[in-house]
């Protein structure tokens, strides 16, 4: 059984080693991108540089459409016969968008909500990014659907790094 793993910056050497994740999805800004881990393949490893920022204007470097549209194509090509790892800088806000809209890509129309309880259940401290998971809505043709489930499961409780979570694709 495969899952995604979702972890600070600093955990991903350990994951890698202990969980053996044939894919990676790196979310940092781009003045803190990391290079790819040694010993892992790089056409393995998507690195999308946004700043966690939830407006289009409030900032530099904010997620666009077109970083969903290929976060979307790269775990399509995931074949999740070993886990997929997603982190950000704390494995809290980026990550767990990127790892919501893969799961609600992955499960199928109807669910958003399942996959944002989850998401509540499995990490406290998740608080997805709301303009990727507005992006993937509309990309996925969800209705509004992602984003009034994220909105519902309401903010994660306050932590300066989430800890590792593993969300498996059956079972949830």
């Amino acid at each position: 059984m495969s899952s995604i793993l979702v972890t600070p910056l600093s955990a991903i050497e350990d994951v890698i080693r202990s969980h053996r994740p044939s894919h990676m999805v790196t979310l940092l800004s781009p003045e803190h991108m990391i290079g790819t881990p040694r010993g892992f393949p790089r056409d393995r490893h998507l690195r999308l540089g946004i700043n966690d920022v939830v407006d289009i204007s409030a900032g530099e470097n904010p997620p666009l459409r077109c970083h969903v549209e290929q976060l979307l194509a790269f775990s399509r090509d995931w074949p999740a016969e070993a886990p997929i790892l997603v982190h950000c800088w704390a494995g809290i806000s980026r990550s767990m968008a990127a790892t919501y809209i893969i799961l609600c890509d992955r499960l199928g129309r109807g669910s958003e909500l399942y996959a944002a309880k989850a998401i509540r259940s499995r990490a406290r401290h998740a608080y997805p990014n709301a303009l990727l998971v507005q992006y993937a809505d509309d990309l996925l043709g969800r209705q509004g659907r992602m984003i009034d489930a994220i909105r519902g499961i309401g903010a994660g409780g306050i932590t300066a790094e989430g800890e590792v979570v593993e969300f498996p694709l059956v079972g949830l």
